[in-house]
């Protein structure tokens, strides 16, 4: 993945709230088989999704829905341009620094979906902010800790980045190979989620365990949802991608299946415990995304079967 060095990467929409507090009073969340989440393991790609949402609408039990236009929220407050990012101005910038890279991921993501909607949707992007920490943060969903891994939360519209999930947990834990656009894949993916925030799809998840649930079919049409940006970028006068790249986005959708985590967790696997997907389920609705680049061949819940 490189970067146009002329373009102008000043517009991303990041930030970095530094260390903040965490420790045990974090969402602490298990692993499928019951296995516990340590070391940075979570978040939207991993966590189960509802304990997230009922966390930010104070509920629990029955369905998950939530009503974007009713959501108030409370930002985190904290300025676009910190210092982290500060320096990251151009296309140049970003092939040189992995900070600024994220930068132009999310400038790219925000100008895509902000003509997608309109085309494809008849709605208007209302752009979201993504905010960088390291230890724990404080969010619109509650306290996070690093071992919660990113994630999206709908109440404040906004996505927590722990970056060092790639190398401690996709890579080390999980086995994925790494590269440069595992990252973008996971933004891609996560701004999936505030999609479906801004078009009330979180509104239909009523079951949140098993093959066939609600919330496998919301993680699966996110991961659709990141192919589509990919083949964006891959066109785009911003992102030059190659072949490698989207190999890595597969890989890292093949090691964030829930089969294979739950392989991982040596307690076999048990597709009654899924919430986001087998790993062939993962890859094959990101490769549609990416193929057919539309809101409606990315509808998983009017498919038949996943």
């Amino acid at each position: 993945m490189r970067f146009n060095p002329k373009a102008d990467i000043s517009g991303g929409r990041v930030s970095d709230a530094g260390r903040g507090g965490g420790g045990g009073g974090g969402m602490r969340m298990p692993l499928p088989g019951g296995t516990r989440a340590g070391g940075g393991i979570g978040g939207i790609l991993i966590i189960i999704l509802f304990v997230v949402l009922t966390q930010c609408v104070g509920g629990g039990g029955g369905g998950t829905g939530i009503d974007p236009s009713s959501q108030g929220g409370t930002p985190a407050g904290i300025e676009q341009d910190s210092e982290r990012y500060a320096n990251c101005r151009t296309g140049a910038d970003a092939n040189e620094d992995a900070d600024c890279a994220r930068k132009a991921v999310l400038l790219s993501l925000e100008q895509y979906w902000g003509a997608t909607l309109p085309e494809q949707a008849s709605a208007e992007l209302a752009p979201a902010q993504t905010i960088t920490f390291s230890g724990g943060v404080n969010t619109g969903c509650g306290q996070a800790t690093s071992q919660v891994g990113p994630f999206y939360c709908p109440a404040d519209r906004q996505i927590y980045l722990d970056t060092t999930f790639f190398a401690d947990v996709l890579e080390g834990q999980l086995g994925g190979q790494g590269g440069d656009f595992v990252e973008p894949y996971v933004l891609a993916h996560e701004y999936g989620h505030h999609i479906q925030n801004l078009m009330g799809t979180m509104g239909q998840v009523r079951t949140q365990q098993g093959a066939d649930s609600d919330a496998v079919r919301l993680e699966l049409q996110a991961d659709c949802y990141a192919g589509m940006w990919t083949a964006h970028a891959e066109d785009s006068e911003l992102i030059t991608l190659d072949d490698g790249d989207i190999a890595e986005a597969l890989d890292s959708a093949k090691a964030v299946g829930d089969d294979r985590i739950q392989q991982k967790s040596g307690q076999g696997v048990d597709p009654e415990g899924w919430t986001h997907g087998s790993s062939e389920q993962r890859m094959a609705w990101f490769t549609r995304g990416y193929k057919e680049g539309t809101l409606e061949a990315c509808d998983t819940f009017s498919a038949s079967s996943l």
